[in-house]
């Protein structure tokens, strides 16, 4: 049986569906966001920025996203 190439994570209390293998650092490339204006917390773990390319988003994660935006 083939794997399906999606999955469904939670983004700040939405349901989302996003490719299958993405690393947090890709999730955050495919929502044009920077990772270092982004606060990410992953199943209630806030994680530190240079884990972003290492930790992977799989099936049913919860995402909480916090974007820091710059001006004035």
């Amino acid at each position: 049986m083939k794997e399906a190439s999606t999955i469904r994570v939670q983004v700040n209390g939405k349901e989302r569906e996003v490719e299958r293998g993405l690393t947090v650092d890709g999730f955050l490339e495919r929502l044009d966001l920077h990772p270092g204006m982004v606060v990410v917390e992953l199943n209630r773990e806030i994680l530190e920025r240079d884990s972003y390319g290492r930790v992977g988003v799989s099936d049913g994660d919860t995402l909480e996203l916090v974007h820091f935006v710059g001006g004035g």
